[in-house]
């Protein structure tokens, strides 16, 4: 279902079939990087990331996206507003495929 604002929500999905998190964007990759972003196990590089399958349903509809997720701390920009913590979180994401819910 896409909102006036044209961004759509997408529900985290737990193994067990849950879904405890929504994330809103405009495409699945941005909110796959909000999600991303909230990952427990985070990296001190990006390149030392650990990498984490995501899966993210599109509400209102049986698609499932299914992302590679990485995270990782550094330093903030010296040039951030004084509110900014020195540490922040950064989060990527690579799409790995779609998958279809059967309706059981």
């Amino acid at each position: 279902m896409v909102r006036e604002d044209g961004k759509r929500n997408f529900a985290l999905r737990e193994s067990d079939g849950s879904e405890p998190s929504v994330f809103s964007g405009n495409t699945p990759r941005q909110a796959a990087k909000k999600a991303a972003r909230r990952l427990s196990d985070v990296g001190d590089s990006e390149e030392s990331a650990p990498r984490v399958e995501i899966r993210l349903r599109e509400k209102g509809t049986d698609k499932v996206h299914i992302y590679e997720a990485w995270a990782w701390e550094e330093t903030s920009p010296e040039d951030s507003p004084d509110w900014m913590p020195q540490q922040i979180t950064k989060g990527n994401v690579s799409k790995k495929g779609i998958e279809h819910l059967e309706e059981v």
